[in-house]
């Protein structure tokens, strides 16, 4: 039994994560941004703001957001975000103008006359293609464009950066079901992308609003988590820093110690990838340092571990070899105060800005160095793997596989690889050359036959590391492909989709097969019609309502077990019974058997015959002050079902078998109630449970209990209930649980 949760309201999503409903603090008032943009470019030319902010104004004039503001608060509210991070007057003029093109019809033409072409770049970087184009590949050819653009100047994904941060700190105003969507698609493309870029105040922001938006009740009981371990924490890291403070005294080393806030989305994702419990991860302290030269880094490193036990294998330095996004640090875990673990990271001031806003401060420094004007090409070359991107986008013309290279370019790589050529290739840890030939080129991963790493013949699983020189050999037979087994040690999820896609293909006819001769199996255990039911045009219908394009792909569904031979069997009963009622329905044999009615009284009568056999349904479990109605069976007297239940629609088909029932519950009436429990996965999750529902003298008579890969565990119990009134103290009570976040009635199959 399943049931699906009702869409989020507006409302709630208020009440649970209100800072999705923000709007902006300033409507029309430009003078705080071009303060920001001075402040960062003393001598830029500001006149170029105020003429765009003003083009955008009387362009966007009489539009509003859907949260009821002028438009013009949007591309402000963008120019303000790039402001802070320290863009220049160009790249701000564009934030003010990337909507007019596409919004208001002002001619891309005009705003190059008026604004140069740097600036009409830009905006035509961030303009979103014509979605009746392109459909439902809309949002596809919008990212690939984008990252075309990006590949000319980097500023184009700074903007749409921008744009989406601001979207999303007004997604409360949009439907639900849109604002879900844009979560995904922000979790899976940009916020990775402002990972690569560096820049982690975008990037922490965009995934806890999205966090907040995709699991609202999950992001609301990690924050009350949060806050009520806070003042103890904030107490150990106060007294962690004073001690802190003290060697930088001792050393005559000027600099600041600061306590890490943790990210939302940090504790969740450290909860669900690394199966840690709660407390594990919010007891570890961080704390940052931060100091005037690297040689005062290694100092107060050196003054650390002299004073804390360093934890062996936890030491890092990215000042040494930084991250691909160009992030320095030195990383230090310590044995802290009373046994607690200590994590420390040490930095220069610009290695602070470095890390906070990635290539934005890079192209700062840059564009104040040569006069107000960035080199794209060299901002470029410290950012290796943009020169790629251009490359593996131009071969997919698929739009949906081409989102699928995407999110795996811009995953976090750890290996780097080089072609016989020089050319670097980027892949997952636990990468092959199998990995290798994949990154290359699609037909030269299906062709591979064998491989040499560094001048030698290596087997196709061997690991690489970085700085390995790979080389592949293809087959020049035109049926070469790939071999199953390379599913057993590929890392990269582009070529284990590759494979799979190439199996899928080959095979297709095999499944084909195989699937027909299942249903039919099925058919015959069952003791069903089966030349009645396949000699129909029924399973082209089943096909269509599964979304399948003909039989044969239901049948190779079936038979590469995508969906079951009993649901296609179901429905395809139900669709020959439908259409010809002059042969009685199709009856499915039932599976298993019922459990016996317990003794009690049903209280439930039936109006002018109260000496009816009555039973509640299963399927909705009916409870006193339900609204229900009966239906009489063949043998087995009335059935009441609640007037929602699902199964009334199917039987208003008879509607003269329906029977107006009431309730008269008496001292001796039991009824079966469901309820589902929705919690963060803990150890002694269950067991509080249980005892909880002990306590209240409930006797369970069924329990189902699973974990997501999300660790959300769903516990369903059912039930025996005297008085319906024990039911809300007994929800209340499974509530206050730890980590309980939603508990509530079940009451549709």
């Amino acid at each position: 039994m399943t049931e699906t949760a009702p869409p989020a309201q507006s409302s709630s999503l208020r009440r649970l994560v209100p800072r999705i409903f923000s709007r902006s603090a300033r409507r029309d008032d430009v003078e705080q941004l071009l303060r920001t943009v001075r402040t960062h470019h003393p001598k830029g030319d500001l006149s170029i703001i105020e003429r765009a902010y003003t083009v955008a104004s009387e362009a966007h004039d009489g539009q509003t957001r859907q949260s009821g503001e002028p438009y013009i608060t949007h591309p402000l509210a963008v120019a303000q975000i790039l402001a802070d991070l320290g863009l220049g007057p160009k790249a701000i003029a564009a934030a003010l103008l990337h909507d007019t093109v596409e919004d208001t019809g002002y001619p891309l033409d005009t705003l190059t006359a008026a604004f140069g072409d740097e600036v009409a770049m830009l905006v035509d970087g961030v303009t979103k293609l014509d979605k009746v184009k392109y459909g439902e590949s809309a949002q596809a050819e919008t990212v690939r464009k984008m990252i075309v653009a990006m590949s000319r100047d980097i500023r184009v994904l700074l903007i749409k950066l921008a744009d989406r941060l601001h979207n999303a700190r007004t997604w409360g105003f949009v439907p639900p079901e849109k604002a879900q969507k844009k979560a995904t698609e922000t979790l899976e493309i940009y916020a990775p992308l402002a990972h690569r870029l560096g820049i982690q105040t975008i990037k922490s922001e965009l995934e806890d609003l999205s966090f907040a938006v995709l699991h609202p009740k999950l992001y609301v009981e990690i924050e009350s988590l949060v806050k009520q371990r806070t003042p103890q924490r904030e107490q150990y890291v106060h007294n962690v820093i004073d001690a802190v403070d003290g060697d930088l005294r001792d050393l005559r080393i000027r600099g600041r110690v600061l306590g890490r806030p943790k990210q939302l989305y940090s504790v969740y994702q450290k909860m669900v990838v690394r199966g840690r419990e709660f407390d594990d991860i919010y007891d570890l302290i961080g704390i940052r340092i931060l100091v005037g030269s690297v040689r005062d880094c290694y100092a107060v490193l050196g003054a650390i571990h002299a004073r804390w036990t360093p934890i062996p294998g936890r030491f890092k330095d990215y000042i040494a070899t930084p991250k691909f996004n160009l992030y320095q640090s030195l990383h230090t875990t310590v044995i802290g105060p009373g046994g607690r673990t200590v994590e420390i990271q040490i930095r220069t001031n610009e290695m602070h800005q470095q890390a906070e806003y990635g290539v934005a401060a890079h192209w700062k420094y840059k564009e104040r160095m040569a006069g107000g004007k960035a080199d794209p090409k060299s901002v470029d070359a410290d950012m290796a793997w943009l020169a790629h991107i251009s490359d593996w986008q131009a071969e997919t013309a698929d739009p949906g596989e081409f989102l699928d290279s995407l999110r795996f370019e811009i995953g976090a790589k750890e290996v780097y690889v080089f072609t016989p050529k020089g050319r670097v290739i980027g892949l997952p840890t636990g990468a092959t050359p199998v990995d290798f030939a994949y990154a290359v080129h699609t037909e030269v991963g299906h062709r591979t036959m064998g491989s040499k790493v560094n001048g030698r013949l290596v087997p196709l699983e061997t690991v690489l590391t970085s700085g390995d020189v790979v080389e592949v050999f293809t087959s020049k037979n035109p049926d070469a492909g790939p071999s199953q087994d390379w599913l057993t040690f590929v890392a990269s999820t582009r070529a284990r989709s590759k494979i799979r896609g190439w199996f899928t293909k080959e095979r297709r006819e095999e499944a084909v097969e195989q699937g027909k001769e299942a249903i039919a199996r099925a058919m015959r255990r069952q003791n069903l019609p089966l030349q009645r039911l396949m000699s129909q045009d029924s399973f082209t219908d089943v096909a269509q309502q599964l979304k399948y394009e003909d039989v044969s792909a239901l049948y190779a569904a079936v038979g590469e077990g995508h969906v079951s031979t009993q649901s296609v069997i179901e429905k395809v009963t139900a669709l020959v019974a439908a259409n010809d009622t002059s042969t009685g329905p199709i009856d499915l044999p039932q599976v298993g058997r019922s459990r016996r009615p317990r003794d009690g009284d049903s209280g439930v009568l039936v109006r002018g015959a109260p000496d009816i056999l009555v039973k509640l349904a299963k399927c909705c479990t009916p409870v006193p002050g339900d609204d229900i109605v009966g239906f009489v069976t063949r043998g087995s007297g009335v059935s009441v079902h609640r007037t929602d239940c699902t199964n009334v629609k199917s039987l208003m088909d008879d509607a003269e078998r329906l029977i107006e029932v009431e309730w008269a519950p008496t001292t001796k009436s039991i009824f079966l109630v469901q309820i589902q429990i929705e919690a963060l996965d803990r150890s002694g999750l269950l067991s509080d449970v249980t005892r909880v529902l002990s306590e209240h003298h409930v006797n369970i008579l069924s329990a189902t209990v699973s974990t997501t890969n999300d660790r959300l565990a769903l516990s369903r119990f059912v039930f025996e209930m005297g008085d319906i009134v024990h039911l809300e103290r007994v929800l209340n009570a499974v509530r206050r649980i730890d980590a309980v976040y939603d508990v509530y009635r079940v009451t549709s199959s």
